[in-house]
């Protein structure tokens, strides 16, 4: 409310009118002044853009829970402005949005799967590979960590090596070093269950091809 950012998004979400000024100006908003950016380490106000992801994926909900039919995600409102950042931001903001994003990533219900979808979204519809490979980074830093792990970000990365849409492993920042290949096993053996990744280690099965597709059926509906 603060930084004076609420009401544009609000009038961008419910009228999209003016979207080119809104788009000129939210990258802007979410600067914080060069003093405090020495003291802080960071040029981005890291609250402000959690919330931001936290309000507009709010209001996306409602928004698909009002619409008798079958409404779009990709062609929303709402994912007009995490495209928008996720395609403008430099480096170090685009990392704070995914995690932003990556922190909504829960137990099952609307709200996760809402959040996990526009992720898969913005890996599957990115322009360039290094925002994949820094949607890959941010659930990577998560699942490395012990367990247990939020089942929204569990379920989000099976979806993202398993599906073919994604092509994961067809990203060369998948491939650039054996490290990273054993990295990747040791994650996907983590999000199996125990008695499959002892299969895995007996017969020299790679884990990750033991792990089964994700039933979007099996997924809460917004």
């Amino acid at each position: 409310e603060e930084s004076g950012l609420r009401p544009a998004v609000d009038m961008y979400l419910q009228t999209g009118q003016n979207s080119m000024k809104f788009f000129a100006d939210l990258n802007e908003h979410l600067l914080i002044p060069v003093a405090k950016a020495k003291e802080t380490g960071t040029r981005y106000n890291t609250p402000l853009i959690n919330s931001l992801v936290l309000y507009v994926g709010i209001k996306a909900i409602a928004q698909l829970n009002k619409k008798s039919t079958s409404a779009s995600l990709q062609h929303s409102a709402p994912m007009g402005i995490f495209d928008h950042l996720a395609s403008t931001l430099d480096a170090e903001g685009r990392y704070l949005f995914l995690n932003a994003i990556a922190n909504q990533l829960r137990f099952p219900n609307n709200h996760t799967h809402y959040f996990s979808c526009v992720l898969l979204f913005l890996f599957a519809e990115a322009r360039h590979e290094i925002l994949q490979e820094q949607i890959t980074r941010v659930l990577l830093e998560r699942l490395i960590v012990h367990r247990p792990h939020p089942w929204g970000l569990l379920i989000t990365f099976i979806e993202l090596i398993k599906n073919r849409r994604y092509k994961f492993w067809e990203h060369s920042f998948t491939q650039c070093a054996p490290e990273i290949d054993k990295l990747f096993d040791s994650v996907a053996r983590s999000c199996m269950n125990p008695a499959a990744a002892a299969a895995s280690v007996a017969d020299g099965t790679p884990a990750v091809s033991q792990i089964g597709v994700v039933n979007d059926s099996s997924l809460p509906k917004v």
